[in-house]
């Protein structure tokens, strides 16, 4: 039976009613406000990157710039603009043995649900933070592993340059696993000593156990040059350097990450979870080498799907459609992974990496062009909200733990696990390469090894405890000095090292190519004379056996199971297998039989007729190495060795035996010395 209500509470909760609308609209403006603030930080960020690049300003790169004006914005927020909560503070006690996330409160014989916020410090319970604009600006930081993280992670491996990838694909490996495994180690041990001569001096002001050490030690492992590697692309730095540092900066970031979870999943038997026991810390290895290996599996896995869909259907007769399913299908391997108990980084990486091998050869021109452009836009729009988010942080986050140090220990342990990382492993490297990183190189990419992205979003995470928050506050710092010194320094180091840069332009390059090739005169050819001997590459030698094996396997089976691309199966498979090979075999495949569309063919290249033009010069030899040009008269010689090294480099097409290749110019490294640079003078 339900008494009816007075008149008196119906007043108030019609009263009630008008504040609660009156709040939501106020909390909706609010929010409106604050992602405005970050509009509006992007938008002057673009801005200023345009005058920067207009002066030909590299002292300072755009992520260095977003943090700078994050940390502008984040001063003026917390010191100048207060924006008090409209609602009282009740404190009440009550003894449970958890945390509960989820509190239903009777008040006044009406039901309340709120939400666990986090730990407040006993001395701060009476002056809980006020500031609701303070308040609404810290994200949760699910968001950066949800949405701004997967186009990150994806473009990195859509844009991955495979042709320099897998020229140096056993270095890459080893400095993004065994590289990050003991920098992760070295960083590790020597904070824990950092930690015990703390607790000596009372510093320490909670615990901070060795697997603490450990798992900072992986989270600030994850490299993120993306200002050196800008500022290579510009320059046009040697092609070799940029690939082991881009393809150390992908791989290691994917690693650090299951490596960061395997720690947190180190748990011996017993009450005390920090002690060492041989059992737990295999159980952690299998846990790390099950989580990469089914991440990466998934990601392949979609990107293979993704492939069959653009294969079996005509998606690409509606471009609009096709864009969408890729963009969707390409975001929802980040969210499987995660949901299956995965790594979403890796699962996204190789999934990029797969796309952009198979899927992308099957989507029309236009699809091409958009979903290179769309993975592109985001991620500089999500690179530049995370760096400023990063500056913006630095001021609004409540839980700031600076111990002086704990961060003079993380520096000297940064750069000494970064030391530890390159120069032994490219010591051991060089001794099975035929082409040596030298000693300029590895200074260089010590100098290169930035915190970025990838550090910020590991590390805020999880900011519960004492441990995490002096970690967060720390790699802020970490953040900040090798984006702004490291980055801000990279023409001065580059200079330093006596590493070249600036090589003449496509056109112009080619051009001195084939002149240099056919012949002008003595002189002229005298002056644009090669590299010295140690620094000439065949493309034919250099491609590793491991990946010549991968690579006929591929063209001959998968991509034309996969793609439109490649030869028939109907040329590669037994003759037995004729009516299975004719079901797989696609039209486009058949009319496009004479002409290779493989973005990796030129790493492999055989013996034949070769056919090399530009404009209306053309240079061709047989099997024997015999040549003839035609077009306009020039006399010379061409040997067998300058052709086979001139395949590597050039935007210009090559026909051999009936099959066309493309060689990308901006994939290519200049063989020539600084020399040509003085024929455009």
């Amino acid at each position: 039976f339900l008494y009816p209500s007075s008149p008196q509470e119906e007043e108030d909760s019609a009263m009630q009613n008008i504040v609660t609308e009156k709040r939501a609209e106020e909390s909706h403006r609010q929010d409106s406000a604050d992602l405005l603030i970050f509009i509006l930080l992007l938008t002057l960020t673009i801005l200023t990157i345009w005058l920067f690049k207009h002066r030909r300003f590299r002292f300072l790169h755009e992520t260095g710039l977003a943090m700078i004006y994050g940390l502008i914005v984040g001063v003026i927020l917390r010191y100048a603009v207060h924006v008090p909560r409209d609602v009282g503070t009740a404190s009440m006690g009550c003894f449970v043995n958890i945390s509960p996330a989820t509190l239903l409160v009777n008040i006044s014989g009406k039901f309340y649900e709120y939400t666990l916020k986090g730990e407040i410090s006993a001395n701060l319970v009476n002056d809980v933070q006020d500031n609701e604009m303070l308040r609404k600006v810290t994200f949760d930081p699910e968001v950066f592993f949800n949405i701004l993280l997967p186009p990150i992670i994806f473009h990195a491996g859509y844009s991955l340059k495979r042709r320099h990838f897998f020229r140096n694909m056993g270095s890459i490996l080893a400095y993004a696993f065994v590289g990050t495994v003991i920098s992760c180690f070295v960083i590790g041990l020597l904070m824990y000593g950092c930690v015990m001569l703390m607790k000596q001096f009372s510093q320490l002001g909670g615990d901070f156990f060795f697997t603490d050490c450990l798992f900072y030690g992986a989270i600030v492992s994850a490299t993120d040059p993306v200002t050196v590697l800008a500022i290579f692309h510009e320059l046009q730095v040697d092609a070799d350097m940029y690939a082991l540092l881009f393809g150390e900066s992908v791989l290691n970031d994917a690693v650090a990450v299951v490596l960061s979870s395997s720690i947190v999943a180190y748990q011996p038997q017993g009450d005390n979870s920090h002690t060492f026991e041989v059992m737990a810390l295999l159980k952690s290895f299998g846990m790390f080498l099950g989580v990469f290996s089914g991440s990466f599996s998934l990601g392949v896995a979609t990107g293979v799907v993704t492939a069959l869909i653009s294969f079996f259907t005509k998606l690409r007769d509606f471009q609009l459609l096709e864009t969408a399913l890729f963009f969707l299908m390409s975001w929802s391997t980040f969210l499987l992974a995660e949901a299956c108990g995965f790594t979403g980084v890796v699962a996204v990486l190789f999934c990029g990496i797969t796309q952009a091998h198979y899927t992308f050869n099957n989507l029309s021109p236009e699809s091409q062009d958009r979903t290179k452009q769309l993975f592109e836009l985001l991620n500089f729009l999500a690179e530049n909200f995370i760096f400023s988010y990063m500056g913006l942080t630095l001021f609004t986050f409540q839980n700031h733990i600076f111990n002086p140090m704990f961060i003079v220990g993380a520096f000297l342990a940064v750069f000494v696990g970064r030391a530890a990382n390159i120069y032994p492993l490219s010591f051991l490297l060089n001794l099975g390469r035929r082409y040596k990183i030298r000693s300029n190189f590895q200074h260089m990419m010590m100098f290169a090894g930035l915190r970025g992205a990838m550090t910020f979003a590991l590390s805020i995470r999880d900011t519960a405890t004492f441990a995490r928050q002096m970690m967060f506050s720390t790699n802020l710092l970490v953040v900040f000095f090798t984006v702004w010194v490291c980055g801000g320094g990279t023409t001065q180091m580059l200079s330093c090292q006596r590493i070249r840069y600036g090589f003449p332009n496509e056109a112009d390059l080619l051009l001195c190519v084939c002149l240099n090739r056919v012949g002008v005169d003595s002189d002229q050819d005298n002056s644009m004379g090669l590299a010295d001997g140690s620094e000439r590459r065949s493309t034919k030698q250099e491609s590793a056996w491991l990946f010549r094996i991968w690579y006929n396997f591929d063209h001959n089976y998968l991509k034309p199971i996969l793609t439109h691309s490649g030869p028939p199966l109907t040329t590669t498979l037994p003759p037995c297998c004729g009516p299975v090979a004719r079901l797989l075999t696609s039209p486009q495949a058949i009319e496009n039989e004479c002409q290779l569309k493989d973005d990796d063919s030129d790493l492999i290249l055989t013996d034949g007729d070769i056919n090399l033009s530009y404009g209306d010069i053309t240079v061709s030899t047989d099997a024997m190495g015999a040549h003839t040009n035609s077009g306009r008269s020039f006399s010379g010689t061409a040997t067998s060795d300058d052709l086979d090294r001139e395949l590597a480099y050039g935007d210009h097409e090559l026909v051999m035996r009936g099959t066309r290749l493309v060689l990308p110019m901006d994939d290519s490294e200049p063989p020539f010395s600084d020399s040509i640079r003085n024929l455009r003078m």
